[in-house]
């Protein structure tokens, strides 16, 4: 599945916990959002961020604009992130629950990063059907 794909993909499927995601649909995604944050925040926010802001201070309004573009377009990315990431645990027969795994200090965020690396498994298993075969 291609960059764009996979993004039309999520955003299509905006709140569906329910199927199977395969590796490339949520790692494409997951670097589309990761960039999206990225480019806003250093687009909008930039060095501002880092230097002392004060109510004279001509940055502070575009200071101001920037970070609250940057938590828009994160909440609402939100739900197909976490949709996509359920799907991927679906993917390897994990339910979506094994999301709360990765707030566990430290070995939990590993054990999830193992799990959505993994490939999924061959065939239909009991969220639906593998979907590499059905690409």
């Amino acid at each position: 599945m291609s960059f764009v794909e996979s993004i039309k993909t999520c955003l299509s499927k905006y709140a569906d916990f329910s199927g199977r995601a395969r590796r490339s649909e949520y790692w494409w995604f997951y670097l589309a959002v990761m960039l999206t944050n990225w480019i806003l925040f250093y687009a909008f926010v930039g060095t501002s961020y880092f230097t002392e802001l004060s109510a004279t201070n001509p940055d502070l309004e575009k200071y101001m604009f920037g970070m609250s573009l940057v938590s828009l377009v994160s909440v609402a990315l939100l739900l197909p992130s976490l949709a996509a990431l359920v799907r991927r645990l679906h993917d390897t027969d994990k339910s979506g629950a094994y999301f709360f795994i990765g707030l566990i200090p430290i070995a939990g965020p590993i054990i999830l990063l193992v799990f959505l690396a993994t490939e999924g498994t061959r065939g239909p298993n009991q969220y639906g059907p593998d979907p590499k075969a059905m690409a």
